[in-house]
C-alpha cells in the first residue's frame, strides 16, 4: 500500500503528460490525428512520405524547392556502409528481423562519418541518413535470409516505389508504390508512444540519435506496440474462411487472457483515423489481386467486434495486414516495415527533446520492506 500522501500511481504512464510537443496531436475520443496541425486523413491523400519528412522534421510542408532538396538528400544518403552490410549477412537465417534491424540501427553509429555533430545541421543529416537507410536494412535482409542478392536503390524511383524495388528486385507498379507511400504516411508518426517515449528517454541523457533509434527499434518489436499488424494475419491465417470466423471468435473469447490483435489502443476510444484509410486499401489492393477474401473477413471481424456490449474497434494495424499480404510481404516484415516509417517519427521527437531538455527521471511508489535486519552468511 502506498504511504499517506503518496500520489496514486498511474500504470502505464496513463494519462500522465510529461512534455509539451509540437509535431503531433491525437484525439482519442473523437478518433482524429494530427502532424503539426495537419489531419492525417488529408495528409495521406494528398502528401507523399518524402513531404511528411519535411514536416516532421522541419515543422512545415514543403514548398516544391524544399520538397526537391529533401529528396535529394534522402537520395544522397542511400547507400549501407559495407560495416552494416555485413552486419546483415552474418546474422544467422534464423533471427528475428527487427533484432536484425536494431542491430544494423546501432551499427550505422559506428559508421557516420561525423557522429560527434550535434548541430541542428548534423541532427538533420543524421536523421536522413536513418530514413534513407532503414528501408535498405530491411531489404537486404530479407533478401539475404532467402539466399537471393542484395538490390541497390533505385536513383529514379521515389521512398515508396524504391524500397518495394529492393524488396522484390522488380519496379512496383504505380498503385502498389501509392499504396506504400500512403502506408508510411499513416505510420509515420503518432505522439508519445512506447517507442518514441522510449527515444525520448534516451535522447534526454545526451545520448545519441543512433542510440535513442535502436531503443526505439526494440520498443517497437514487443507484440502490444508495432508486432501486432504480424499477429493480425497469423490471425487471418489461422481462420481461414469467412465461415469460420464466428465460431473461432467465440471460442478464443471464452478465454479472458486472449487479446485480438489489431483491436483497441492505448488512446482512441472510438475507430483509429488510420485505419479508415487502410481499410479501404485493403479492399482496393486485393481487387487488383483478383481476391477481397482477406479484406472481406477483415470487415467481418470489425463488424462483430463493434457489435459487443463493449464494442472494439480497429487500429491500424487491423487492416494494415491484409493490406500487405495481398501486397505480396510476409508477415516478418510487417513490423520492419512500421519501422521503415515511424524512424522519421523517432528523429523528430530526439530533435525536440533536445530543443528543450530535461533529463526524464520519474518517481516510483515503492511498495517493498525497509529497515531489514541484515543476516550473516553463516546464519542464512
Amino acid at each position: 500500500m502506498a504511504e499517506a500522501g503518496t500520489p496514486g500511481v498511474a500504470y502505464g504512464l496513463r494519462g500522465v503528460v510529461v512534455d509539451d510537443t509540437r509535431i503531433c496531436k491525437i484525439f482519442g475520443e473523437e478518433g482524429r490525428l494530427y502532424y503539426y496541425g495537419y489531419n492525417i486523413l488529408e495528409l495521406a491523400e494528398r502528401c507523399s512520405y518524402e513531404e511528411v519528412v519535411h514536416l516532421l522534421l522541419k515543422g512545415r510542408l514543403p514548398n516544391k524547392s524544399e520538397l526537391a532538396q529533401v529528396i535529394k538528400d534522402i537520395k544522397g544518403a542511400r547507400g549501407l556502409p559495407y560495416g552494416v552490410r555485413d552486419v546483415i549477412k552474418s546474422a544467422p537465417k534464423t533471427s528475428i528481423p527487427m533484432d536484425v534491424l536494431r542491430t544494423a540501427a546501432s551499427a550505422l553509429a559506428l559508421t557516420d562519418p561525423d557522429p560527434k555533430d550535434d548541430t541542428d545541421e548534423g541532427r538533420y543529416r543524421k536523421a536522413i541518413r536513418l530514413i534513407a537507410q532503414f528501408p535498405e536494412i530491411v531489404a537486404m535482409d530479407y533478401r539475404v535470409r532467402r539466399g537471393e542478392e542484395p538490390v541497390a536503390p533505385h536513383d529514379d524511383l521515389g521512398h515508396a516505389a524504391n524500397f518495394l524495388y529492393m524488396l522484390h528486385g522488380t519496379e512496383p507498379g504505380k498503385d502498389a508504390a501509392r499504396t506504400m507511400d500512403v502506408a508510411l504516411v499513416l505510420h509515420a508518426e503518432h505522439s508519445f508512444n512506447a517507442s518514441t517515449f522510449t527515444a525520448r528517454v534516451i535522447a534526454a541523457t545526451l545520448s545519441d540519435m543512433y542510440s535513442a533509434v535502436a531503443g526505439a527499434v526494440g520498443a517497437l518489436k514487443g507484440p502490444l506496440h508495432g508486432g501486432a499488424n504480424e499477429g493480425v494475419i497469423k490471425t487471418l491465417l489461422e481462420i481461414g474462411e469467412p465461415a469460420n470466423i464466428k465460431p473461432w471468435l467465440e471460442k478464443k473469447m471464452q478465454d479472458k487472457s486472449f487479446r485480438l490483435m489489431g483491436f483497441g489502443h492505448a488512446v482512441y476510444k472510438t475507430l483509429d483515423p488510420r485505419a479508415i484509410v487502410l481499410k479501404k486499401y485493403s479492399k482496393k489492393t486485393g481487387e487488383e489481386r483478383g481476391t477481397t477474401k482477406w479484406y472481406e473477413m477483415s470487415e467481418q471481424i470489425e463488424q462483430m467486434m463493434k457489435g459487443r456490449e463493449k464494442p472494439l474497434y480497429p487500429n491500424v494495424d487491423f487492416y494494415s495486414a491484409s493490406t500487405y499480404y495481398m501486397m505480396g510481404l510476409p508477415p516478418e516484415i510487417y513490423t520492419p516495415i512500421f519501422a521503415v516509417s515511424r524512424v522519421v517519427g523517432w528523429a523528430a521527437h530526439v530533435i525536440e527533446q533536445i530543443t528543450h531538455n530535461k533529463l526524464i527521471r520519474p518517481a516510483a511508489n515503492y511498495i517493498g520492506e525497509v529497515d531489514k535486519p541484515f543476516v550473516a552468511m553463516e546464519a542464512r
